[in-house]
């Protein structure tokens, strides 16, 4: 199980050097082997078969070490010892993918040439990272000159300002004043996805424990999934840290009080907006049982002054500013078919051509985009001001519901931002069918990873892709064998929880 798990990623490895994007410059393309499969389209077709068969032996691995955790193999099962096994396999199934460039995106070339742009004294809420290059160098593809800090970053995003809070942008800042070697960069990068990934380790059997779950069971479903380790560990997006911090947040304002959850969770917007959506349970679990509008209302108060107070001076304290908040539209640019709101508005926009109602092509996807936020917002508004006070369970399925709400009605949307949701999931003791489409997407999300964006209308990747998918998701779920797995997964008895040392208590919070 962990071995075919460490298998899996070193698969993903070998396959992801030959179909990611990488700076022109870098010493390993001019490796003889290396260089001719990513020369010809049918090894780059290779590789990326290589890489899905990897994602599926890493699916297999985590769905048997899910079973394992949930019932044992005497049917019975230490949740310290599952929790420490889940941990070990982290680790392990990570070890290979750490020195990896950039896996399905090249959003961490981004992050290394926005890392680099703070510390050499230009604003990357001003200036893309085009600024680092000389003005006669044009990000084409083929190109064989031009600084290697921007070689890889996505020719979309040349001229576009950072949409990201302060903290990545500080983070990358200071590894930039070490090196400008983008590969060590994205590595850097990489460390700190992982200490979300360390965070989440840290806080999910603790909220899992609130919630009446597993943890060792909620563990695995978080920390080691197929979403996870593609769009988390190989992806190496701020969602991992941003969602790690979240989950520290709800820990902390328990154990520690609101106003240190609330400071968390100006950190965890620091890193992208979204994590501010703690503030929620942050709310609801702080306050007493049964707490009426006008109490509701001055925690709201106090908990959004501590957060933005501490997002605010994130940007202040390390320099870089707060002139993120005037780029959170830059995400906007693009349409992503993982979006509701834009795939309703775009079948508008249409309706409209063909019905000649002369409207700008794109009145209607911006319209229901605006919508779809609005009533983001209400969700949110109404989870805090209406759902059960002093419930710990309460608030985890609070910040579940107001970050489903977020990703479904977002304008946009890609495969790792449902990284948000998982670990305020799996908290909780679903039923059988929603734990069962739970595993389901969880896996169906890692191995569809290769295919997002990235591959820009590279069709026969895109065609062999969806057929290796399409082989992958029956064998791993609809055997009798893979059936069997997934019955004991969903329907585990949860154990004695008090044997993990934290407490099952359902009450308000410190008040801090």
């Amino acid at each position: 199980m962990i071995a075919r798990g460490t298998l899996g990623s070193l698969l993903v490895l070998l396959g992801g050097l030959v179909t990611a994007t990488l700076p022109a410059s870098t010493p390993v393309l001019r490796l003889g082997t290396l260089g001719a499969l990513r020369a010809h389209e049918v090894g780059r077709m290779a590789g990326l078969v290589v890489v899905l068969v990897g994602l599926g032996l890493l699916a297999n691995a985590w769905l048997r070490l899910c079973r394992t955790v949930a019932v044992g193999d005497r049917e019975t099962t230490d949740p310290v010892d599952g929790v420490a096994l889940v941990r070990f396999a982290a680790v392990v199934w990570s070890a290979p993918l750490l020195l990896a460039p950039p896996l399905f995106s090249r959003d961490g070339w981004s992050y290394a040439a926005q890392g680099k742009l703070a510390e050499v004294g230009l604003s990357p809420y001003v200036v893309g990272p085009g600024a680092l290059a000389p003005e006669t160098f044009l990000p084409l593809p083929g190109w064989i000159t031009g600084p290697p800090i921007v070689q890889a970053v996505d020719p979309m995003w040349w001229d576009t300002a950072t949409p990201y809070g302060p903290v990545p942008v500080f983070l990358g800042a200071i590894v930039a004043h070490v090196t400008g070697n983008p590969w060590i960069l994205v590595i850097a990068h990489r460390g700190f996805a992982l200490v979300g990934l360390v965070l989440l380790a840290w806080a999910v059997p603790r909220l899992a424990a609130w919630g009446g779950a597993n943890p060792a069971v909620a563990t695995a479903l978080v920390i080691v999934s197929p979403l996870m380790m593609a769009n988390g560990v190989a992806g190496l997006h701020n969602d991992l840290l941003m969602v790690g911090l979240m989950a520290a947040a709800l820990v902390v304002a328990v154990d520690r009080g609101w106003v240190w959850g609330a400071v968390l969770a100006g950190v965890a917007a620091g890193v992208k907006v979204p994590g501010g959506l703690v503030a929620v349970g942050i709310v609801l679990v702080s306050l007493p049982a049964g707490a009426d509008l006008v109490a509701r209302l001055r925690r709201c108060g106090a908990v959004g002054a501590v957060s933005v107070g501490t997002l605010v001076g994130l940007g202040v304290v390390t320099g870089i500013g707060n002139g993120w908040l005037g780029a959170l539209t830059v995400p906007g640019e693009i349409n992503t078919p993982l979006s509701a709101t834009t795939l309703v508005g775009g079948v508008l926009d249409w309706l409209a051509l063909h019905l000649g109602l002369g409207t700008d092509p794109a009145f209607f996807r911006d319209l229901v985009r605006a919508v779809g936020l609005l009533a983001a917002l209400a969700i949110g508004a109404w989870v805090g001001l209406r759902w059960p006070t002093g419930s710990r369970r309460t608030a985890i399925a609070a910040v579940a519901t107001a970050g489903g709400a977020f990703v479904v009605l977002s304008p946009v949307v890609h495969l790792w931002y449902f990284l948000l949701l998982p670990p305020f999931l799996a908290a909780q003791r679903l039923p059988r069918q929603a734990s069962g489409v739970f595993v389901a997407v969880s896996v169906l999300l890692g191995l569809v990873a290769p295919l997002d964006s990235s591959l820009h209308g590279a069709y026969y990747a895109i065609v062999i892709g969806c057929m290796t998918v399409a082989l992958l998701m029956p064998v791993l779920l609809l055997t009798p064998p893979a059936r069997e797995r997934l019955a004991r997964i969903v329907t585990p008895l949860a154990p004695p929880l008090v044997t993990m040392g934290y407490s099952t208590k359902t009450g308000a919070g410190t008040p801090g």
